[in-house]
């Protein structure tokens, strides 16, 4: 498996998801009312976690131009 591959179908679906739980969870957080700094550290969770998996969409495009 070449690292084009692991990182277009391993990598960036395991990123792309941990932002969706943590989305999710912070919107179920919200929904029930739950504590307000709970729902900030879960935003500045999503937000890093963002940062991350766009590095890694980026990371992705540049090694599939690459060959």
């Amino acid at each position: 498996m070449d690292l084009v591959t692991i990182a277009k179908f391993i990598v960036l679906p395991i990123a792309l998801g941990a932002v969706a739980v943590v989305l999710l969870l912070g919107l179920a957080n919200m929904a029930r009312g739950g504590s307000p700094q709970r729902s900030q550290k879960l935003m500045q969770w999503r937000v890093l976690l963002q940062a991350v998996a766009l590095c890694f969409v980026l990371i992705t495009i540049l090694l599939m131009h690459q060959g």
